[in-house]
């Protein structure tokens, strides 16, 4: 009979202690900003209701829109921890991001000094005018509390009437934010600052949702006004090729621009905002040069935000994010960013066609697509999406972006699409893309890219030629047939003239002396006559050259395809050789009326089906 009061006993315990669960942890931030300006911030974690056991703190190595490893923990420094009661913790830190700390009593209050001087769309900018902030360049975190809501609590300096701009959740306090998980934290950039603010009520939306554009600059209220009605003109113009604005969480998306001489230039996607950071002021042309990144930050709001490449699902803050599918994420995101400019009419077709010589240069002369396609030249971004390294590389051979390459391949299935279906655009597959995935935010893979094609045009002939030769071939599609049908005209500027070295080859004249000063072009007639960067052309046909002026005379008085003799120095050797002269590729687009060609009236149909505005 003991025995069994004993066991029903222990029984009606292990039940009583059942029902008393675990506290939820609680993750509370406090950002304290000086009055003396040395570009530092004092930010203290608290956590609450925390299980026993060691507790680990990390900073992100990379962010969200960047592809690369950054390591912000190197600006973190005057590290440490107390108790709920107060006491000091013991913290151990097993690598340069991550701090673990030990012996605490459910409580945790990790504080730290956080320097930041470098305002743009990855790092933090802290100064007396404003603080900006990249979420993940800022805070430090708890990667095992994934889910756990976050809130924020900002001091401005003492006397500075600053407002907030963030897509992160207001609260009745205008200085305290929350957000739902840690993702959606550090996802959520925050500009702290003497900003003005316009809004409008997003296109074709019957929800309530609202767009804010949020410019820090040194101009008028006149200016930003101005800004705000060509942004709302890109926005109606974006939202009429997907039908739709994305469904913005708290049903607002926040444009937060710094247009300032002490930032750097930028634009970094989120998922219900962007940064906007320049040199360039509002005023006069500025306005129109800024437009183009908002147009392309914006346009990531259906694409990378929601429409998302698989190998990018979820983001990995800890390690580099790798995906073959930026020629499309990015690429095509640059291919509409300045087509949507356009069908505003805030720029003209000759414009346009004009702007368009710099990227059609720079891909369609590269070498690059021998080495790479654009599904490896994608996964390169760890490699060029701002990392930085101190050895020497070839990449003005082996390398093409993702984001020029990817407009090229947006242009050229744009047209192709135009002229070989009807009623099939580029605006189709789009839309369609975020019809199936987008708007479930169901990760797409490469062959769902391919599939989607098939789909749109009805024939998966087309879809598997455009794939296999453009995408994992990496060949160039044949744009000049395919422009005229719009009446543009894609032409050499200099035919005839013959040329040594062209792409981003550059010769350095000074003192005398003609020095090759970075990689020659892989094909071009330095190049295939063994001359490289730092040698130094003494001769050319017998002719010395110590100037830029002697090289245009003698490349004058011959044609492509004539051999010439060279005599170089390398490494302080000298040296023999021949060059075969190239003719000059540079490209350029031009409007049939700019060239005094005949319009047809066939192609100014083409024309304005392709360029004219959608949101009339």
């Amino acid at each position: 009979m003991k025995r069994l009061l004993v066991i029903l006993l222990a029984a009606i315990m292990f039940v009583g202690c059942q029902s008393e669960s675990p506290q939820t942890p609680t993750i509370e931030y406090d950002v304290r900003f000086p009055e003396a300006n040395h570009n530092e911030a004092e930010i203290t974690l608290t956590l609450e209701n925390l299980l026993p056991g060691p507790t680990k703190i990390s900073m992100s190595r990379t962010s969200p829109g960047r592809y690369a490893l950054h390591e912000f923990a190197k600006n973190v420094y005057n590290v440490s921890a107390v108790d709920g009661k107060g006491d000091t913790l013991e913290i151990y830190r097993p690598n340069l991001h991550n701090w673990t700390v030990r012996g605490h009593d459910g409580t945790i209050k990790f504080k730290y000094t956080l320097y930041g001087r470098h305002a743009d769309g990855t790092y933090t900018g802290i100064n007396e005018q404003h603080a900006h902030l990249n979420m993940p360049a800022t805070f430090a975190w708890v990667r095992d509390l994934p889910d756990t809501p976050v809130k924020v609590q900002f001091h401005p300096p003492q006397g500075a009437d600053w407002d907030v701009a963030t897509q992160l959740q207001p609260t009745d306090n205008p200085y305290t934010f929350t957000a739902p998980d840690y993702y959606y934290f550090l996802d959520s950039p925050t500009e702290l600052s003497n900003f003005m603010m316009t809004s409008w009520d997003a296109p074709q939306d019957t929800t309530g949702l609202t767009i804010r554009l949020a410019v820090h600059h040194n101009g008028t209220k006149e200016q930003v006004e101005r800004y705000t009605d060509m942004a709302q003109q890109v926005v109606a113009e974006q939202v009429a090729v997907y039908g739709e604005p994305a469904d913005y969480d708290y049903d607002t998306y926040t444009f937060i621009a710094d247009y300032l001489p002490y930032v750097y230039g930028d634009g970094m996607e989120h998922r219900n905002s962007t940064i906007l950071t320049s040199r360039t002021p509002l005023e006069g042309d500025g306005a129109l040069q800024n437009l183009g990144t908002l147009s392309h930050e914006f346009f990531h709001s259906w694409s990378v935000e929601r429409l998302r490449p698989k190998a990018l699902e979820p983001f990995n803050f800890m390690e580099a994010n790798v995906t073959g599918t930026l020629w499309f994420a990015e690429g095509f995101t640059s291919y509409y960013d300045d087509l949507f400019i356009r069908r505003t009419g805030l720029i003209s077709n000759e414009k346009y066609a004009n702007d368009w010589a710099g990227t059609l240069n720079y891909v369609l002369n590269s070498p690059g697509n021998q080495y790479y396609n654009p599904i490896e030249m994608s996964m390169q971004a760890p490699f060029v999406d701002a990392a930085t390294s101190v050895d020497e590389q070839n990449k003005s051979n082996t390398f093409i972006s993702y984001y020029s390459w990817g407009s090229v391949l947006g242009l050229s299935l744009d047209l192709k699409l135009r002229s070989t279906f009807e009623d099939v655009t580029l605006d189709d597959y789009m839309r369609t893309m975020w019809q199936k995935f987008g708007k479930s935010e169901t990760p797409y893979t490469l062959t769902d890219l391919e599939n989607t094609l098939g789909e749109v045009t009805d024939s998966t002939k087309f879809a598997t030629q455009f794939f296999d030769k453009h995408i994992r071939q990496g060949q160039h599609m044949d744009l000049k047939p395919l422009l005229a049908k719009a009446g543009f005209l894609l032409q050499k500027v200099h035919p005839g003239e013959a040329v040594l070295t062209y792409g981003s080859t550059n010769i350095n004249y000074e003192d005398g002396e003609a020095a090759i000063s970075s990689n020659t072009t892989v094909g071009s007639p330095l190049y295939e006559a063994g001359l490289d960067v730092d040698d130094v052309i003494l001769s050319v046909d017998g002719t010395d050259i110590n100037n830029a002026r002697d090289m245009q005379r003698l490349l004058a008085a011959h044609d492509p395809g004539d051999e010439v003799s060279m005599r170089y120095s390398s490494l302080g050797k000298e040296y023999e050789t021949t060059a075969t002269l190239a003719e000059n590729p540079e490209l350029e687009v031009l409007t049939y009326e700019q060239a005094d060609k005949e319009v047809t009236e066939q192609m100014k149909t083409f024309r304005e089906s392709w360029l004219g505005s959608k949101a009339q």
